[in-house]
C-alpha cells in the first residue's frame, strides 16, 4: 500500500513514516507549509512551535526522508492556512472567546488541505498517516470508523481531532496509537534517527498572540459582578477565562480576582472570586458526531472542555441539530467560550463541539 505521511520535523511523524516502511509500504512524506510572512518572526525562538518561520524545519524534514529513503514534498498550505485557523483565531479573539487553532488545524488544514494539495501535485497514495497518539476502528455494529483514545494516556491526542468526518477516519492511519512517547523515543534512539531527542512542539505560537491578532488597543472597563469599575483594559482578547495574573487592577481586594466573563459586546471584562468559575452547564454549537449516529436523546458521557481537563461524567442534551446543552454530574471550573467540549464513551470519542 501506498501511504503519504505528513511529516513535520519530529520525532512522532518521523517514527510513523519508519514504521509504515518497516511494514513493507511504499511511504511518501509531505510537509505542510503554513507560515505567513505578515505576521511578525517571534523573539523566543528557544521553544518550538507548530506556527513560526519555517527553514529549519524544511531542513530537518529532508534529513528525515534521506534517513529513512523515501520521498519527500513540501506543499503549500498558507492560503487554506490563513483562511481557516487565522480567521477564525482573530474572530474568536474579537468576540470575547479563546479559541483553539489546533482543532481547525487537524480538521481542516492537516486531514484535509493537505491530501487534497497532494494528490492535485499529482502525488497518488492509499492512505494518509500522521503521528497523533489515537486509534481508529471500525464498529460492525454501526458501520462506522470509530475515533478512539491512544495507549498513552498522557500524550493523547483526541481531543484535537474530534471534528474528524467518517472519509476522513476511512482514509487515515495512526501508528503511534499503539506505543507510549517512551517508546517512540526508544525506537528513535535505536535506528539513530537524526531527531531522537529533538524536543516536542510546545503551542501553537511561541510568540505574542497579538502579532497574529493585530489589533488596535481599545481600552474598556474591568468590573465586578454587581458592575462596579475596578480597573481598565487595553483589549479584551488580552483575557481569557480564569486569568488571574496581570490584571492591572489595584489592591482592595480580600481575596485573588479571576475573569468569571468577557462581554464583548459592552467592550467589559469581569472578574469575581474562584467559586464564581464554577459552572454546572454549558452551551455548545457546531457540534460533531464522527463516531456514532446523531443521538435525538440525550446520552451519557464523559465531557473534556481542553485538553489538561480530567473528563467529567455529564449528560448530553441536543438542542436542535447544531447544538448541545451540557450537564455535568459536579460544577466544572473555566468552562471557557471558544474552547471544545468533547466527549467521551470509555475510550472512544463519540464527538464534540465549540463552547458557546
Amino acid at each position: 500500500m501506498k501511504i503519504l505521511v505528513g511529516l513535520s520535523g519530529g520525532v512522532d511523524s518521523a517514527i510513523t513514516a519508519h514504521l509504515l516502511k518497516e511494514q513493507g509500504h511504499e511511504v511518501v512524506g509531505a510537509m505542510m507549509s503554513i507560515w505567513d510572512d505578515s505576521i511578525p518572526t517571534p523573539q523566543n525562538k528557544g521553544i518550538d512551535a507548530c506556527l513560526g518561520p519555517e527553514d529549519e524545519d524544511i531542513e530537518t524534514v529532508h534529513k528525515i526522508a534521506n534517513f529513512l529513503k523515501i520521498p519527500v514534498h513540501i506543499l503549500d498550505c498558507r492560503q487554506e492556512y490563513k483562511k481557516v485557523v487565522i480567521e477564525n483565531f482573530r474572530n474568536e479573539y474579537k468576540e470575547g472567546r479563546t479559541p483553539n487553532p489546533c482543532v481547525w488545524c487537524n480538521a481542516y488544514i492537516k486531514f484535509g488541505v493537505l491530501p487534497s494539495t497532494a494528490r492535485k501535485n499529482g502525488i497518488t497514495f492509499d492512505k494518509f498517516a500522521t503521528g497523533h497518539y489515537a486509534n481508529i476502528i471500525f464498529n460492525n455494529s454501526l458501520n462506522m470508523y470509530q475515533l478512539c483514545k491512544s495507549k498513552d494516556a498522557i500524550k493523547d491526542q483526541t481531543y484535537f481531532l474530534y471534528r474528524l468526518n467518517q472519509k476522513i477516519l476511512s482514509e487515515t492511519i495512526f501508528p503511534l496509537g499503539k506505543f507510549t512517547k517512551e517508546e517512540v523515543r526508544e525506537i528513535a534512539k535505536k535506528i539513530h534517527l537524526p531527531v531522537a531527542q529533538k524536543p516536542d512542539s510546545q503551542d501553537f505560537y511561541c510568540g505574542d498572540y497579538n502579532d497574529i491578532l493585530q489589533f488596535p488597543k481599545i481600552s474598556g472597563n474591568i468590573v465586578n459582578k454587581t458592575g462596579e469599575v475596578l480597573g481598565r483594559h487595553t483589549g479584551i482578547w488580552n483575557y481569557t477565562i480564569g486569568k488571574r495574573k496581570g490584571l492591572g487592577l489595584s489592591g482592595g481586594t480580600k481575596e485573588p480576582l479571576y475573569v468569571i466573563n468577557i462581554l464583548a459586546k459592552q467592550n467589559v471584562v469581569v472578574v469575581g472570586t474562584k467559586e464564581d468559575l464554577y459552572s454546572s452547564s454549558l452551551i455548545a454549537r457546531k457540534v460533531m458526531w464522527g463516531s456514532i449516529p446523531v443521538p435525538k436523546e440525550p446520552i451519557k458521557a464523559n465531557v473534556k472542555i481542553r485538553q489538561q481537563h480530567k473528563p467529567a461524567k455529564a449528560i448530553i442534551v441536543p438542542i436542535g441539530i447544531d447544538a448541545t446543552k451540557v450537564e455535568f454530574e459536579e460544577p466544572q471550573m473555566s468552562i471557557t467560550a471558544g474552547q471544545s467540549a468533547v466527549f467521551y464513551k470509555d475510550n472512544v470519542v463519540l464527538g464534540g463541539a465549540i463552547i458557546a
